[in-house]
């Protein structure tokens, strides 16, 4: 799989990262530890180098997931991991990307993962209650110590990237972007182009919506956070919003991915790493079987015809909105 480079900083991922979210069995519903090792490894077999995680996701049971599964491999994989959201005496974790937090959690991160370092190190979203000056200022430390290669922000708009960039640079930027979910494209993306900066892109298959495997029938547990039908202020996974939605991905993969025989997922996938300034897209997956498909989308290229006939199926989904908010509701903490 040929590698990309985040930026110009040096380090090169694999277009496909494997987001280990769906593996924390917090906020998707129950998961099996085994076989979420066992997708792990199959992705690295596959040539996926990169891997996402973050201690929020199930209290930092994704992260000692992920480093059950690299141990004796890590040189293989670059880890994304973040800082920034911690838990909360009651109610959801709430935002604290202090000095003092984020030098305790990033060693707290690195004994869960089992490994010296991690290759990124990102704040997972923007603190109002702390100054840029102190959270930069502490993610410079760590990589002073040795303890991250890169220094990265997730979440940010352009105005914050600015501010951020006044106190030293960033060299990776991950944000929620997919064919449901474009609201990256006027402002940011141009932005990273621009100043060298590195997109992860989350989400890429609109958190499960993409993988065409929904019905408009399809329920959600409880405990699965999808299940109030907003996907990061976007109602795109509720009520009716939910049931065009699911009708228009079979659109998409009946008019687009049938005739190349690919799956939704890959033309999804696919379409992402069309962008420019994407260097790698996001995937969850929790069984072999999910991220052996998603692997080969790296190898599909779409021509321009077939990006005009997406964009024209696109332009008829329900629920998106047009703008971003850093500083959003608490069910935007979860990416």
């Amino acid at each position: 799989m040929q590698q990309r480079e985040f930026g110009h900083t040096g380090l090169h991922v694999s277009p496909i990262t494997l987001g280990s979210w769906p593996m924390s069995g917090d906020r998707y519903g129950r998961i099996d530890d085994s076989e979420a090792v066992i997708t792990i490894r199959r992705a690295l077999e596959q040539g996926i180098t990169s891997f996402d995680t973050a201690p929020a996701y199930g209290a930092g049971h994704a992260e000692e997931t992920l480093g059950a599964a690299l141990a004796g491999r890590r040189d293989e994989a670059v880890i994304t991991t973040k800082c920034g959201i911690v838990p909360s005496a009651s109610g959801p974790p709430g935002r604290n990307a202090s000095r003092a937090s984020i030098l305790r959690e990033i060693d707290d991160s690195l004994r869960r993962l089992r490994t010296d370092h991690v290759d990124v190190y990102l704040v997972h979203w923007p603190d109002p209650k702390t100054p840029l000056e102190e959270t930069l200022g502490a993610m410079e430390e760590v990589q002073r110590a040795g303890k991250t290669r890169l220094v990265g922000v997730s979440n940010f708009d352009v105005a914050l990237l600015e501010q951020a960039r006044q106190v030293r640079p960033i060299d990776v930027l991950q944000v929620g972007y997919n064919l449901f979910d474009r609201r990256m494209e006027r402002e940011v993306f141009p932005y990273c182009r621009e100043h060298g900066i590195g997109v992860m892109a989350y989400g890429s298959l609109a958190y499960g919506l993409l993988t065409g495997g929904f019905t408009p029938e399809t329920t959600f547990e409880p405990a699965d956070w999808r299940s109030n039908g907003i996907a990061f202020g976007q109602p795109i996974l509720r009520g009716d919003n939910f049931k065009h939605n699911v009708r228009l991905v079979d659109r998409l993969r009946d008019e687009v991915g049938r005739p190349r025989d690919l799956s939704v997922a890959r033309v999804a996938l696919a379409w992402v790493l069309r962008n420019p300034s994407v260097t790698t897209a996001m995937v969850g997956a929790r069984v072999p079987a999910e991220i052996e498909d998603n692997v080969g989308a790296a190898a599909v290229s779409l021509s321009d015809a077939e990006a005009a006939q997406i964009e024209s199926l696109m332009a008829q989904a329900a629920g998106r909105v047009e703008a971003f908010r850093p500083f959003g509701s608490a069910m935007e903490v979860w990416s």
